[in-house]
């Protein structure tokens, strides 16, 4: 059945029966999806089909001046016929496909071939869609809403006869096209800041009724009707509240109290509540949409004075630029330098030969303040390359010695206020022999020059998540140095040769470790290894003190307490010559206690109360593996140990508030920060805690408010009443 409907001939006398199945069939293909997914289906298998030619689809019912459809099949010698046909009053058919019959229409016909077997046939309406009007001088108008209905048959011909048959019935209405240009005219919307939007808010279309704005000016008594029982509420639906009862235009001369002419409020009615409700803040440009053109970069303007985040600029007016890591994971080398923004960065780079030498770093930057800052520089070499070498390992090639290879620099801004006032860059070179891949260092750091360099960790108590503040007391003085409390940051090699520092943070528990290499040697002198990697471990603390608070003060020992360090009491085993040693101290336990002493405004306040370092002692034992050798016996015998760092905070209950006294006790009442009613700021401005005005002015206006207050009493009702019942009483 598919096949026939299909594949049939447009000459078969069984072509008027089973056009009413065609149509069907092509009423469930007119969905785009639909469609499109079957011209593809036919166009992959149309070589070797076994149809002659068909179109897809076969009837289209068209409302506008465009129609496309497919021809598939075998096209060799098509042609094609249009004409306007019409169906049979009896029988309801519209004629046979015919190669003659051509008649004139109103639609162009033009095709296209896509594919070795399918072509895109197109149909444009080639007449005017206007309506006819009084101004309209187009020939070939509307003149009716219904333009154009017809029906188009058209037909692919091979030699003059009828292969395959197209059926369109088109349905298009006019365009109404106003006479006049639309007019620019907008209502004009106060500002909202300074000026109420009206008492009917929800009139926001001029001349015409707003639905449910009962307060519409515009909507007649019938209209109003149909939606009197839903209108809009509140302020919006120009519901207002009454005027408040302490204006002065709330009372009437009649139910006026004594004393209302001295405290009503005279306030003018454009100062109302609602003023800002419907206000929501300036308006948003729009972004401009994604391009694929190269962006456009501007000339830089250098600012008068820096803020936060602005980038800095040279005497050239050009960038000052520092290599930074970029956010894909590259490295971008002119990456501009933003005022108070700290960061480090890390960029691997391939070394095959030798460079040039480094630009000089001595350049001359704007400091913000109307002058300049030249860069300082300070040399220095590294002693381990291990910090600087990648993992990547570069192709075999003749080896070239390079000597002051720049691996990285750290830079120091000081600033104050809005501006520079020294920097300072460190560069550190190292000799090293390419090929090479090195990890270049850079960083940036934002000093105040008006403080010392110290940065608080809270103020007064600590903050969670920041570093813990140690010291060390300085000889024959009182002044301590910063020290910090640390942990390993292992590196790619996992060594603690090559790892960094991270400080210690409060209230956060964590443990890191690394690992240090010992060699079959090293397991004869078991003492000297234990101190060795004591001395590892004990690097990590340096401090002796440690501050209470998260804002120490670095000239007064009362804010600091002493590290203690606990001592196991364990006898030192003898030496050994089997390639293992015991007691070694392989973990560092750092235990401190804290708690919360006080708040400030409600939020309450964590100091140190004591901190203690441990070691936790194992047993290092060289592994050489099994076999008839007994490979102990090369002293060269390498094997990697870890040792562990850990930090943990406990929370001592013993620490509580100061004791209160009897009268907090006893008088609670009266204190401020536990009772919504502060009963000893009732006369807060007449107070010395009272910092708006001078206290002589505060002291005279409330002189005169008792005096006003004193005045309506003895002239107010009550003062009367007293005297009437004075009088008439009875002596």
């Amino acid at each position: 059945m598919r096949r026939s409907l299909l594949c049939s001939a447009a000459a078969s006398h069984e072509e008027e029966h089973s056009l009413n199945h065609r149509h069907i069939m092509a009423r469930l293909l007119c969905s785009h999806a639909v469609f499109h997914f079957l011209c593809i289906i036919i166009m992959l298998l149309s070589t070797g089909t076994i149809c002659n030619v068909v179109f897809q689809p076969a009837f289209i019912l068209a409302s506008g001046p465009r129609v496309s459809s497919f021809l598939v099949g075998n096209l060799s010698g098509i042609s094609f016929s249009l004409s306007a046909v019409s169906s049979s009053n009896a029988t309801g058919s519209i004629p046979l496909s015919s190669c003659r019959l051509v008649s004139q229409t109103h639609w162009n016909l033009s095709n296209e071939l896509i594919g070795k077997n399918a072509m895109l046939v197109r149909l444009s309406l080639n007449r005017s869609l206007q309506m006819c009007g009084n101004e309209t001088s187009v020939p070939d108008c509307c003149l009716e809403p219904l333009c154009l209905q017809e029906t188009l048959l058209v037909s692919a011909c091979v030699d003059e006869t009828p292969k395959a048959s197209l059926i369109i019935q088109t349905q298009i209405y006019a365009q109404i096209v106003p006479n006049k240009p639309p007019s620019e005219n907008k209502t004009i919307i106060p500002n909202q800041v300074f000026e109420p939007l009206g008492r009917c808010p929800c009139d926001v279309s001029p001349g015409q009724c707003d639905i449910r704005c009962c307060c519409d000016q515009d909507c007649t008594q019938e209209v109003l009707g149909l939606f009197a029982t839903q209108c809009l509420p509140g302020p919006f639906g120009g519901s207002f509240s009454p005027v408040p009862e302490y204006q002065c235009s709330a009372q009437s001369s009649e139910n006026d109290p004594d004393w209302f002419p001295f405290l009503c409020v005279s306030s003018p009615s454009d100062n109302n509540p609602f003023l800002g409700l419907f206000y929501y803040g300036g308006t948003v440009s729009p972004k401009p949409s994604p391009s694929f053109q190269a962006l456009q970069m501007t000339a830089p303007v250098p600012p008068i004075n820096y803020r936060q985040g602005d980038p800095m600029f040279t005497t050239d007016d050009q960038y000052f630029t520092i290599p930074q890591n970029s956010g894909l994971g590259q490295c971008a080398e002119n990456a501009p330098v933003a005022f108070l923004e700290n960061f480090e960065s890390q960029c691997v780079r391939s070394l095959q030969s030798c460079q040039a030498p480094p630009d000089d770093l001595r350049v001359d930057i704007k400091d913000g303040l109307g002058g300049i800052v030249t860069v300082t520089v300070m040399d220095e070499m590294a002693d381990d390359l291990r910090l600087f070498l990648a993992n990547s390992r570069e192709p075999i090639s003749a080896p070239q010695q390079c000597g002051n290879v720049v691996v990285a620099l750290r830079y120091t801004l000081y600033w104050r206020e809005n501006g520079l006032t020294e920097i300072t860059v460190t560069r550190t070179s190292v000799n090293i022999t390419v090929p090479v891949s090195l990890t270049r260092r850079y960083s940036a750091v934002f000093v105040n020059a008006n403080e010392t360099s110290q940065s608080i960790s809270g103020s007064p108590g600590y903050q969670v998540k920041t570093p813990v503040i140690g010291g060390i007391l300085v000889s024959n003085t009182e002044d301590i140095l910063r020290a910090q409390i640390n942990l390993w940051q292992p590196g790619g090699d996992g060594l603690c040769s090559s790892a960094e520092l991270r400080p210690a943070l409060f209230g956060i528990n964590s443990t890191s470790g690394c690992m240090i290499p010992a060699s079959l040697l090293n397991m004869k002198q078991c003492s000297q290894l234990r101190e060795t990697v004591r001395g590892i471990l004990a690097g990590l603390v340096p401090a002796t003190l440690v501050s209470t608070t998260g804002k120490p003060n670095f000239s007064n020992l009362s804010d600091w307490v002493n590290i203690t360090t606990s001592v196991q009491n364990s006898s030192q085993p003898a030496e050994n010559s089997t390639g293992e040693c015991s007691a070694v101290p392989t973990h560092l336990h750092i235990h401190v206690w804290s708690g919360i002493m006080g708040s400030v405004q409600g939020v309450p306040q964590s100091f140190i109360q004591a901190v203690e370092i441990s070691f936790i002692e194992t047993t290092w034992r060289i592994d050489c593996g099994m076999g008839r050798v007994n490979p102990c016996l090369n002293p060269e015998l390498m094997q990697n140990f870890p040792v562990t760092s850990f930090v943990t905070f406990t929370d001592n209950p013993l620490i509580k508030q100061p004791p209160r006294s009897r009268f907090s006790i006893n008088f609670t009442e009266f204190d401020c920060d536990r009772n919504d009613v502060c009963w000893p700021e009732l006369a807060f401005p007449l107070t010395r805690y009272y910092t708006g005005e001078p206290y002589s002015q505060a002291l005279a206006k409330g002189l005169i408010l008792v005096f006003f207050f004193i005045a309506a009493s003895v002239l107010g009702t009550p003062w009367r009443q007293i005297r009437q019942a004075w009088n008439s009483a009875p002596l």
